[in-house]
């Protein structure tokens, strides 16, 4: 009974505290918030006693946002600012989104004052197809005369995101696909990458092909293009440059440790004997038995197989429109090699659980040395991605 009482506390609870916030948006004048609120409620049960005060917030706000969108719409045409377009195309679509969620929720009933709830819906759809035109003209003639005039690379940038909102509100309006592709890749910057070696060690070719695999990186960059085979018809805006530094690969080790294990064991049985030498015997006349142990002793030989890879390396980007370097920044990374194997002279089970499992490891090759700088290279690969990811040209 408590239980059914507590959940029934939480449920009226969360109830006032919805009716509550709902409340407090249409008070502080945030009305499409209200209505969003109390839409989602009244979908549920919009016939719910509990409800009303939804169904009053939801004509309140929804009057009082039309009034004031309308308004604002009517002084933003007065201003005859042409830059204002998309804002009132906005707001037209705005009201009838509005409208066409509150529709199938209709009739709205007020119990207590024996009505209806009260909306006065508006065909904006003249409006909306007024106003699009009027800014598709807009937005064409705009990104048209930056692509004429453009002197940065920022301006076709600019062209471009004019002329993909109007793709998106208007498919197809005059020759807006080929502009796009236009201000696109005019817009592009270009980075080539370029990979040095200042060491005295031989990077792996497929350590190099991995590195400069920029698809493997998922780095999105819309503006941005990366080329490890730099086109000569293309001019480059930026310089990345790998360096690699140094590469230092320890020589192949194996160091020796020797323990000695002790331990009792149990070595059969004897008869139990008293303090004068005499068999002891139990109830019904038989020599008791007890364990017999002996201490066994092994000596025990562990092998540990030892190299290691360090790379040190740069990362440089240069602005190749005035030839400074932009930044730098190191990177380094580390592989160990390391195989435990083991054996043994005397009695094996002397030994504890964990020793004798490595007596049935042997010795393995060593990897190569660029097998070792490849390995090493593994790590590298996060790194430079980070770099790149966090790295920005502008």
């Amino acid at each position: 009974m408590k239980k059914i009482l507590l959940f029934a506390t939480l449920v009226v609870l969360a109830a006032c505290s919805g009716v509550k916030k709902t409340q407090e948006a249409l008070n502080s004048g945030n009305y499409y918030t209200a209505m969003n609120k109390a839409i989602k409620n009244l979908a549920d049960n919009k016939t719910k006693k509990g409800h009303q005060d939804y169904v009053l917030m939801l004509e309140e706000a929804f009057a009082k946002n039309t009034e004031r969108e309308l308004q604002e719409i009517a002084f933003l045409k007065q201003d005859g600012n042409p830059a204002n377009l998309e804002a009132i195309y906005n707001k037209y679509l705005q009201l009838r989104d509005i409208q066409k969620r509150i529709r199938p929720l209709l009739p709205l009933p007020i119990y207590d004052e024996g009505r209806e709830a009260r909306f006065y819906f508006r065909n904006y759809d003249a409006d909306i197809l007024d106003t699009k035109d009027e800014l598709s003209e807009y937005l064409y003639g705009n990104a048209s005369n930056l692509l004429t005039t453009a002197r940065e690379k920022a301006d076709y940038r600019a062209a471009y995101n004019d002329l993909k909102y109007l793709q998106d509100i208007n498919p197809g309006y005059k020759d807006v696909v080929g502009k796009m592709n236009e201000a696109y890749q005019r817009g592009l910057e270009y980075v080539k990458v370029e990979i040095g070696n200042a060491t005295q060690q031989i990077i792996p070719e497929r350590l190099e092909n991995e590195l400069l695999d920029f698809n493997s990186y998922g780095i999105d960059n819309f503006w941005m293009q990366y080329h490890t085979n730099p086109l000569s018809e293309i001019k480059y805006d930026y310089a990345m440059n790998v360096d690699f530094m140094e590469i230092n690969i320890s020589p192949e080790q194996v160091n020796e440790t020797q323990i000695i294990k002790e331990k009792q064991i149990k070595d059969g049985y004897e008869y139990l004997l008293d303090e004068q030498g005499n068999a002891v015997k139990d109830s019904l006349g038989n020599r008791i038995q007890v364990d017999r142990f002996r201490t066994v002793q092994c000596n025990f030989y562990r092998f540990t197989q030892f190299k290691s890879a360090q790379i040190g390396a740069k990362v440089r980007f240069t602005d190749l429109r005035n030839g400074q370097e932009i930044n730098s920044y190191p990177l380094s990374s580390e592989f160990v090699f390391e195989h435990i194997y083991a054996n043994y002279q005397g009695d094996r089970r002397a030994l504890d659980t964990d020793l004798i499992a490595l007596l049935d490891l042997r010795a393995v090759p060593f990897p190569s040395n660029e097998q070792m700088v490849y390995d090493a290279g593994e790590d590298l690969k996060a790194r430079l991605k980070g770099i790149i990811s966090r790295h920005q040209f502008n």
